[in-house]
């Protein structure tokens, strides 16, 4: 993956042995007992505070940190009213007293220097029951990548806390929508996981759906009309060269990305029926994988490339099925009431997220990859197209209102909800938004 934006370089670490931390986080019980963790400003010099302005870039940092966790439902970031240690002798040598007293468990501290090119940030992580550091990094960046930088701490504190790969460092793309219902103008768009830093990437003069990220880089692909015809398209994202993949009458969402990139998986329909197809992106040799006389449609792949699942209506009504990735081995998952579709292989490996429509509601839920242990973690009147952060913990995906008879009332926003099903939380954009998926993490 291309880094031209960001360099970081890694300075120190130190780790202290896992059997004798005495910091530990339930990641199963989602926001129930979130760690009291304190997230002292960055200290920065007078000197360096110039080339900022009036920004307090340590607190700036420090707070993109503190959302981040809180997000994760994880952790319980503590006001900053009640903190007694100033910010730059936190960073040299907590009084672990002080901060036992306010209830932190974990605390982060930091410091900034700056100049007209660079910029250097240093933080700890100390255990405040245990009393000692945990870990200690610094990155040497240029000053207009501090929320990165603020990202890559809050995946680093998550790691060291939780034994999980963070997801902060990370991209959503979606599809912008402004605009009554009955004519809604729809951009591509993309933002940081917490919704900053949002970019267009197409005009709005083409309808366009169902963005997907490549889980090897920042590649994307994404279904385009051009003249009423369905037209896919692959977009780097870092390089704004794109490309059309071809034209395919009868497709109408997107294909997803094999785990190591160079294929994609798609349904389309030809006379009358919609079946499953690869294509290798370097050669374009397009390979029919599954020949039946139903609808076969929204494929994901398995995380080694070995499965697909996806829903097909083969046994009347809409399922979802496993098979291998060229056909073979066909097996239905699904036995329960409703419909099931649009199924998303975890990035772990695990699980398959997915839709279901029961009794004029809509669900998010995750099964086994057998079928087995299904969980329906959020209703609506109307949600689907789950998407996976990169660690697997957490589900976007997008939730529609209902509309009067002239489309007014209408609108489409973003959630998340981790695994637990407890900490579901709206994801706010300059726009309506629909269709998202999540990228894999920028920096490995």
């Amino acid at each position: 993956m291309k880094k031209k934006l960001f360099l970081f370089t890694l300075i120190i670490i130190f780790f202290a042995k896992n059997s004798f931390a005495l910091i530990e986080i339930d990641i199963t019980r989602g926001n129930l007992n979130p760690l009291p963790i304190a997230v002292s400003p960055l200290h920065i010099d007078s000197k360096s505070s110039e080339v900022f302005n009036e920004m307090d870039i340590g607190s700036e940092i420090s707070k993109v940190v503190e959302i981040n966790l809180l997000r994760s439902g994880l952790f319980n970031p503590l006001e900053k009213d009640s903190f007694v240690q100033s910010p730059d002798i936190a960073h040299v040598k907590p009084r672990f007293e002080d901060w036992k007293l306010i209830k932190a468990q974990a605390l982060i501290t930091g410091k900034i220097k700056i100049t007209s090119e660079k910029i250097r940030i240093e933080f700890r992580l100390w255990d405040v029951l245990a009393a000692k550091e945990i870990m200690a990094l610094a990155f040497t960046t240029v000053p207009s990548n501090w929320r990165r930088i603020a990202h890559i701490i809050s995946d680093k504190v998550y790691k060291r806390l939780t034994g999980e790969d963070g997801y902060f460092d990370s991209r959503i793309i979606y599809v912008s929508e402004e605009g009554p219902k009955t004519q809604r103008i729809k951009k591509l768009a993309i933002m940081d996981q917490d919704g900053a830093n949002t970019k267009y990437l197409t005009l709005g003069n083409e309808l366009v759906l169902t963005p997907r990220f490549s889980p090897t880089n920042q590649m994307v692909t994404y279904l385009s009309y051009f003249k009423n015809l369905p037209r896919v398209y692959l977009l780097d994202i870092e390089t704004g060269v794109q490309e059309i993949v071809g034209d395919f009458p009868g497709m109408t969402f997107a294909p997803r990305f094999s785990p190591d990139g160079k294929k994609i998986i798609m349904s389309f329909a030809k006379n009358g029926n919609s079946d499953i197809f690869t294509m290798n992106l370097e050669t374009r040799e397009v390979e029919k994988i599954t020949e039946h006389p139903s609808i076969d449609t929204s494929p994901s792949y398995s995380p080694d490339g070995k499965y697909i699942t996806f829903n097909s209506d083969r046994s009347g009504v809409q399922q979802i099925y496993v098979m291998r990735n060229d056909g073979s081995d066909v097996k239905r998952i699904t036995f329960g009431n409703g419909i099931y579709g649009t199924p998303v292989w975890s990035p772990r490996g695990d699980l398959i997220a997915f839709t279901k429509m029961y009794r004029g509601a809509f669900y998010i839920g995750v099964m086994r990859t057998d079928g087995s242990g299904e969980r329906l973690l959020t209703e609506n009147y109307y949600q689907e197209a789950p998407s996976w952060s990169p660690n697997g913990r957490v589900l976007i995906f997008y939730r529609e209102t209902k509309s009067g008879s002239q489309g007014e009332g209408f609108s489409a926003t973003l959630w998340s909800i981790d695994l637990t099903g407890y900490n579901e939380r709206l994801i706010e954009t300059i726009t309506d938004a629909s269709d998202p998926s999540w990228s894999s993490l920028l920096t490995k």
